[in-house]
């Protein structure tokens, strides 16, 4: 995608080369190889656990002025919403929550500077995995699509339930939580390894990411209503199996939430509940129209 540039202030698009790989009601998503703080030369060849591999470049997430609203208002909400996400951005990093690094934010200006997680989305993982499945075991004449095969699935939506309770236990709800929301990184260095048959699968790490509608929430309703969009999510984006990938992302969410705490049962089981509520009034306003 050619990089759009107009809305951005001219001391950034001036001095850095950007590409535009996304855009939403709300934000821009540019590509850079530039980190806001350290020349490149200096981040050649450096290993950090606190600076993101720079051969993966980084995320700028911009949030452009809404011409229709008034100035002073836009600037209030710009700045509240951008300071917003980067703190919850940040507080999710601190706690250990697969999120992308945090870097820098400005406020004023609408920008955040994070890593960039270079891997698929979890739909686009899951289509390629399902592709794999019917090419190899299909060879047979056999269904290659059975729920024995899909078990090389599993591990993954164990882990991405696991990171959802990490998240809702911390009592932060996503509010846009879908498969386009979850990327895939590298999992070579966790050592996650999956096999069926003579199929062997590296396992890779689940990464949530976009937090522009993130807010802080201890109500089970909350939590309830972020686990109702990510299965309406595989419902359209993956029809066949919908059911059995939404079983394995809930089974890794109540064995995931709040592990040793001793009001963690309590907790899940009421968000459990509200689900089940949640579905009910779903399938209701479906009947309605």
């Amino acid at each position: 995608m050619s990089p759009d540039l107009s809305t951005l202030p001219s001391a950034i698009s001036d001095a850095l080369d950007l590409t535009l790989i996304s855009q939403g009601a709300e934000a821009k998503i540019y590509f850079t190889q530039e980190h806001p703080f350290i020349p490149s030369a200096l981040l050649a060849g450096t290993i950090s656990t606190t600076i993101p591999n720079p051969s993966t470049g980084y995320i700028l997430k911009y949030r452009p002025p809404k011409r229709y609203r008034h100035d002073a208002l836009d600037a209030q909400l710009t700045k509240h919403r951008t300071l917003s996400e980067a703190r919850i951005l940040y507080k999710l990093f601190l706690a250990g929550i697969s999120v992308p690094s945090f870097i820098a934010v400005d406020p004023r200006l609408g920008l955040i500077w994070m890593e960039n997680v270079d891997g698929p989305s979890l739909k686009e993982w899951i289509w390629a995995r399902e592709r794999e499945i019917e090419e190899q075991f299909c060879e047979d004449g056999e269904d290659g699509q059975s729920n024995k095969r899909l078990e090389i699935i599993r591990p993954l939506l164990l882990s991405v339930g696991s990171e959802i309770a990490k998240l809702h236990f911390l009592d932060t709800v996503h509010g846009d939580l879908t498969t386009s929301n979850l990327l895939m990184r590298d999992g070579s260095r966790l050592g996650a390894e999956v096999a069926i048959g003579s199929h062997r699968l590296m396992v890779p790490e689940p990464v949530i990411i976009d937090f522009g509608l993130a807010q802080q929430s201890t109500l089970p309703e909350d939590k309830a209503v972020d686990l109702y969009v990510l299965e309406r999510a595989f419902i359209s984006t993956h029809p066949i199996h919908s059911g059995k990938y939404v079983e394995w992302v809930l089974e890794g969410y109540v064995a995931g939430f709040g592990r040793g705490k001793k009001t963690a049962v309590f907790k899940v089981n009421e968000i459990m509940r509200k689900l089940d509520a949640v579905r009910l009034r779903g399938r209701k306003r479906s009947m309605v129209g």
